[in-house]
């Protein structure tokens, strides 16, 4: 079995509601409770970045706020995946599209992995500011395209150069998203074990590149451990068994 990483994200449409002012009110009633408007994804290895949205599909022209066929082709994505990354994934992206999951009737995708890029931030760094954009400028690989929320209200109704924007907006949401991940991987300690999941006994847990090298050891208090770098992704794992041990006793 080949580990299958899906790089991915969502954009949403807000809610519709009514209220008596603007900060931090309550909500009197709902005029339409937010939908999916598109996703963008890629594999990871390939190049192309792949979206779907709305106007992708049929009931489009009879109800624009309808996603039921734009889910079910997500729910395709996460039940083939074995890894799924995302930035804030586990709290909002993942959640999101199994809210859409229930709600239009699939059963759940076939068990994934995740890998949270701003949990990976928050835990190993301290960036002035954990939004992917300005971690992406952080590390000189690039920004989000500037969009406001114009583009929103656009696709909501229908505007053809607002959902170019909004799509263009999101494929360039997953490049960024890709390459934030491939930088900050060789720190994720628990990075799902990719030579594990491919089935290779002598290759790297984080990319699965068997462009291996040994490292000296790791000392803990009960055993010796060959410690190994991966000369691809730059990641440092150790052997699971302990090296064999003599002391003398004088």
């Amino acid at each position: 079995m080949k580990t299958k990483i899906l790089v991915f994200d969502i954009e949403t449409s807000p809610n519709l509601s009514y209220t008596w002012g603007k900060y931090k009110q309550y909500v009197i009633e709902f005029e339409q409770e937010w939908n999916m408007l598109c996703f963008a994804y890629k594999w990871l290895g390939e190049k192309k970045i792949h979206s779907k949205a709305l106007p992708d599909y049929k009931t489009y022209k009879k109800d624009r706020s309808d996603d039921k066929e734009l889910v079910s082709d997500l729910w395709k994505l996460f039940d083939e995946a074995s890894v799924i990354v995302a930035h804030n994934g586990d709290r909002f992206d993942i959640r999101r599209a199994n809210t859409k999951f229930l709600q239009h009737g699939l059963d759940s995708p076939s068990s994934f992995l995740s890998i949270d890029t701003l949990k990976v931030a928050r835990k190993y760094f301290n960036f002035n500011s954990n939004r992917l954009n300005d971690i992406a400028k952080t590390l000189g690989i690039g920004e989000k395209d500037d969009v406001n929320f114009k583009v929103w209200l656009g696709c909501m109704n229908g505007v053809k150069k607002d959902w170019k924007t909004m799509i263009k907006y999101n494929k360039k949401d997953v490049k960024l998203l890709e390459e934030v991940y491939l930088e900050l991987r060789k720190w994720i300690s628990n990075h799902p074990n990719r030579a594990l999941i491919d089935g290779k006994k002598s290759a790297c847990p984080t990319c699965g590149s068997e462009s291996i090298t040994r490292q000296g050891f790791k000392y803990t208090r009960v055993g010796k451990y060959q410690q190994w770098k991966c000369k691809d992704c730059g990641s440092w794992f150790q052997s699971r068994r302990a090296e064999k041990v003599i002391l003398e006793v004088k």
